[in-house]
């Protein structure tokens, strides 16, 4: 029985597995394929042959972002900083400020113990990977600082080391000398993250550390996380409950538990991000697609693109 069987049971007919792959029917033909941001070699193997095949017979392959370009690392970073001459500790009120340097001293003391043999085999070390996805973070803008706080976990540090799924295809196809481009700028990524008013941010980071303090302290379990994502995806379910939680994007801090008036903060962040993140974006991509089509109709494009919001305009 394949691990996939295993995951799988009761095991979907077949005709219901779904291989993130949709062909845009033109002579040549072209290709949507749905990525998930994890390390690659969690979920290569289950990536069916049709998929693997539609990528290297492709002309050009098309990404969210160019991921393999120092500028857009680049302007990634400069994106997140806050204006010259601010630290958080200026604009953070006093006690989240302080409980959230309390829970990154707590991740820099775990982070040596949450590493793999491999990743020690690989010559990386806790010190410089806390450095790598923490340094600077009192210049970072507190969205920023909110969304490293939700990554910083045992289960992400152990899979760091290894390309995410969309960077390991933009590596591939530089080696086959393929054309690569990107559908987006890092702007259209970044400003609607700073697009968050103050009042929202200070309730999406506070929420956050709650929930990293509860994790902590034992008496909180997320709902869904990497493990289930990959789960689903090798075997193929595109259940938009589990993709709606892909634990690469923002956090969901709508909960029952909270007092009405935070409930109703929670749900306009979630619109927001809903609105931002995904319609308008979708409707930006698939329009861009479509423009590229267009202008090379001899050209067998490959789309790779996050499974959890596929340009949906086309």
């Amino acid at each position: 029985m394949s691990v996939c069987t295993q995951l799988c049971l009761p095991l979907p007919r077949q005709s219901e597995l779904n291989s993130f792959l949709w062909t845009i029917k033109r002579d040549p033909p072209s290709y949507f394929f749905g990525t998930i941001h994890v390390p690659y070699t969690r979920v290569w193997d289950f990536i069916p042959e049709n998929s693997k095949k539609a990528f290297q017979q492709s002309h050009i392959v098309y990404f969210e972002l160019d991921l393999t370009d120092p500028y857009t690392i680049s302007a990634l970073t400069s994106c997140q900083l806050l204006p010259q001459g601010e630290n958080l500790q200026d604009v953070l009120p006093r006690d989240i400020y302080r409980r959230l340097k309390r829970h990154l001293e707590y991740v820099k003391l775990m982070m040596p113990s949450w590493m793999t043999p491999d990743q020690r085999g690989k010559g990386l070390y806790a010190d410089y990977l806390f450095n790598a996805i923490a340094g600077n973070w009192e210049r970072k803008r507190p969205v920023w600082v909110m969304l490293m706080v939700n990554s910083l976990t045992e289960v992400d540090i152990k899979s760091r080391g290894v390309p995410v799924l969309d960077l390991y295809l933009a590596q591939e196809a530089e080696r086959l000398r393929k054309q690569t481009g990107a559908v987006e700028k890092v702007e259209e990524q970044c400003h609607p993250l700073n697009g968050l008013n103050f009042s929202q941010v200070i309730f999406a980071l506070n929420q956050t550390l709650l929930q990293q303090e509860s994790l902590r302290a034992g008496s909180f379990q997320i709902p869904y996380t990497t493990e289930d994502l990959i789960k689903h995806y090798n075997c193929g379910d595109l259940s938009s409950i589990i993709f709606n939680h892909d634990t690469s994007q923002v956090p969901n801090f709508i909960n029952a538990t909270l007092p009405a008036h935070e409930r109703i903060t929670a749900q306009e962040i979630d619109s927001y991000f809903r609105q931002e993140l995904i319609y308008k974006r979708n409707e930006r991509m698939g329009r861009r697609v479509k423009d590229l089509l267009e202008e090379y109709p001899d050209k067998s494009f490959f789309f790779a693109f996050g499974a959890e919001n596929p340009p949906k305009a086309c």
